[in-house]
C-alpha cells in the first residue's frame, strides 16, 4: 500500500472513530469528537450527514450541532431531513444549522415542501427557518411561504408556494 493510500484509510478511520464517539455517554469525548469533525470542515459532512440517521439519540444531536457548527451548503439537505427527527432538540438544531446557511439552507428546505409539504414537523421546522431567515434580505421571497405554514390548511397552501419561493430564491442566488 501506498503512502498516500495509508493516510487516506487513517484519516477515513479517524473520521469513524469520531462519528462513533459522537454516542458516547462520556460527554468530555462527544464534545472533543464533535470538535475535531467541526475543524475537518468539508471532509466531515457526509460521514455525518450519515450519522444523523443513527439510532442513538446523542449521536444525532452531536452531529447535527457539528453540521450546523461547519455551515457547509452540502449539508443543507441532511439537516432538512433532520427536521423531521423524532427529537425536538435535533429538530431545533438542524433549522439552526439551516438559518446559518441563509439562502443556502432555505432552497433545499422549500424543495422538502414542495415534496413533503404536509408534514407537520417539516412545516414546524421550516416556520422557524423562514421567520429567523424573513427579518433579513429574504424577507419578501419568504414572507408567502410563513403566511401558507400559518394558514388553517398548510398541506395544501405551503407546497405551491414553496415553489415559487425556490424559483425567486434561486435567481437571486445567481445574481
Amino acid at each position: 500500500m501506498t503512502p498516500k493510500k495509508i493516510e487516506e484509510r487513517a484519516k477515513v478511520e479517524s473520521i469513524e472513530t469520531l462519528i462513533n464517539n459522537l454516542g458516547s455517554a462520556d460527554d468530555d469525548v462527544r464534545v472533543n469528537a464533535r470538535r475535531s469533525l467541526v475543524a475537518m470542515g468539508k471532509t466531515a459532512v457526509a460521514p455525518l450527514a450519515r450519522a444523523l440517521e443513527k439510532k442513538k439519540y446523542l449521536m444525532r444531536w452531536e452531529a447535527a450541532k457539528a453540521l450546523s457548527e461547519i455551515g457547509n451548503p452540502t449539508a443543507a439537505p441532511a439537516l432538512v431531513k433532520a427536521l423531521e427527527d423524532e427529537e425536538f432538540d435535533v429538530r431545533w438544531i438542524a433549522a439552526e444549522g439551516l438559518i446559518k446557511m441563509n439562502i443556502h439552507g432555505a432552497i433545499p428546505l422549500l424543495q422538502a415542501l414542495k415534496t413533503r409539504g404536509d408534514s407537520t414537523l417539516l412545516q414546524e421546522g421550516a416556520h422557524h427557518v423562514f421567520h429567523d431567515l424573513s427579518k433579513g434580505a429574504l424577507k419578501k421571497s419568504l414572507a408567502p411561504v410563513l403566511a401558507a405554514l400559518e394558514s388553517i390548511d398548510p398541506g395544501e397552501e405551503v407546497p405551491l408556494s414553496a415553489l415559487k419561493a425556490k424559483e425567486t430564491l434561486e435567481k437571486l442566488k445567481k445574481i
